[in-house]
């Protein structure tokens, strides 16, 4: 496991970073461990708040750098990269401004002289992957040091340079040492931190293989664990949505960060042959007119994936799709040009054995059905294993938010294609993990909420 940086959108080689050690790990872990012990929990919330209010100042103050790195490093359009680095800035804010409330002591109705305490648990190991490399450790990292606990963040490794500025912004801020930790570390060595003591919960972002091994290891030791493992989300266009409007959408919520977002838009399921048709010609017809380029230009809707490895399971995948008896309407292929590129692809006649019905695609693959009936459209986006997010499409919002009860999970957005934000709470049901971040609820997943009672 090697973290280096390599321009997705040339494949060229940047810079190198060395794995850290055993003992180096080690050290690190010991510094956040009798940082919370002997400093960090004990400080008033008020002054964590100051502290990283003013992490959040600097990230302000550098914005173009960090965006610029986000693009460098992952193939980020830079525009999106702006987008991801002001929604970061939107968490700290918002946290900033309602944390103290959140952890506030909660009396208890029933028992006026009882209350329910909000304490932190200590170390909090996160794993986090490269697709939105600030946004993934903010959901994690700025609730919880706010809250007293302390953090190490093991990065994905082909975004190096991202996680030393994001750390770095912890340190500017003249926050302790221990209470922010980048890690360049194995897989193994993560695992020996899982089965630490000290380590009191773990949060991870990654592939539902990656979340069941963290989620066996950690149950192992008692740690409380979040998973966010993805998931194929589905966009159901019911019969009295706009077509025109829902292609639009559906071409951004699947190309999207180069459709490599674990809440992008992976399956439209229309009601209505005849609708279903129109559609998936809409549709044709707008993946055909995508500008793939380099994701500096500002012309440019979509962008390299963020590695070769990304781009060549995917092409596995499209292969994999055929061979099962997939028809693929468009795209499909490498882009002949320097650094990791796939067309922008379209597969209808996806059997129930077709290994694309049950997959998530990471990237810029979009699955099609037709149905004749709602209930079909739901059965349909329910007989997966992932449970992340969903989409509905329909004028009729009260109708489509009575649909958005029946479908499996964690999340739901009517008539968008997404619409993250601080105060939304992230996460999804069945093998896409459990848990949230972001919210009252993500401030909360690694708090003890302990019950003090005075006895009359």
């Amino acid at each position: 496991m090697k973290f280096h940086t390599i321009n997705p959108a040339t494949g060229e080689f940047i810079k190198e970073f060395p794995n850290q050690t055993d003992t180096e790990v080690s050290e690190l872990l010991h510094t956040a461990h009798t940082s919370f012990q002997q400093d960090w929990k004990w400080r008033p919330i008020s002054e964590r708040i100051s502290m990283v209010k003013k992490a959040g100042a600097i990230l302000k103050e550098k914005r173009d750098y960090f965006a610029q790195l986000a693009t460098l490093e992952m193939g980020k359009i830079s525009r999106f990269s702006y987008l991801e680095v002001d929604l970061v800035v939107g968490i700290f804010d918002y946290y900033i401004a309602n944390a103290e409330k959140m952890l506030a002591p909660k009396k208890i109705e029933e028992e006026k002289d009882a209350a329910i305490l909000s304490e932190p648990l200590g170390v909090i190991l996160a794993i986090e992957p490269w697709n939105f490399p600030y946004y993934q450790l903010a959901r994690v990292a700025i609730p919880q040091i706010i809250a007293g606990n302390v953090v190490l963040i093991k990065h994905a490794e082909n975004v190096p340079q991202c996680a030393l500025a994001f750390a770095e912004l912890f340190k500017e801020a003249g926050i302790p040492d221990g209470v922010y930790t980048n890690l360049f570390c194995s897989i193994e060595q993560v695992g020996q931190l899982i089965d630490d003591f000290r380590v009191r919960g773990v949060a991870l972002t990654g592939s539902e293989r990656a979340g069941i091994s963290v989620g066996e290891r950690a149950g192992r030791n008692l740690k409380k664990v979040i998973l966010e493992l993805g998931g194929s989300d589905p966009a159901l266009i019911l019969k009295g949505a706009s077509l025109d409007y829902a292609a639009e959408q559906i071409v951004m919520g699947r190309t999207y960060n180069s459709g490599q977002g674990c809440v992008n838009i992976k399956r439209v399921i229309v009601v209505g042959q005849e609708r279903g048709q129109k559609m998936l010609e809409l549709l044709k017809e707008r993946f055909a007119k995508i500008k793939v380029g380099d994701p500096n230009d500002e012309s440019t809707a979509l962008g390299p994936l963020a590695s070769e490895r990304a781009l060549n399971g995917l092409l596995k995948q499209i292969e994999d799709a055929e061979l099962a008896g997939g028809s693929l309407v468009i795209g499909g292929k490498r882009i002949n040009r320097p650094g990791f590129y796939l067309e922008p692809t379209i597969f209808t006649n996806i059997s129930k054995d077709n290994p694309l019905y049950k997959q998530e695609a990471f990237g810029p693959v979009l699955s099609f059905y037709v149905v004749d009936t709602e209930e079909q459209a739901i059965n349909l986006a329910n007989d997966i294993d992932y449970g992340l997010g969903s989409y509905i499409f329909d004028e009729d919002t009260e109708h489509a938010k009575h649909m958005a009860t029946k479908i499996e999970s964690g999340m739901v957005y009517i008539n968008s294609c997404f619409s993250d934000a601080p105060y939304l709470p992230f996460g999804g049901i069945k093998n896409s993990g459990f848990g949230r971040e972001l919210s009252e609820l993500g401030i909360g997943e690694f708090i003890n909420r302990k019950m003090v009672r005075v006895a009359e």
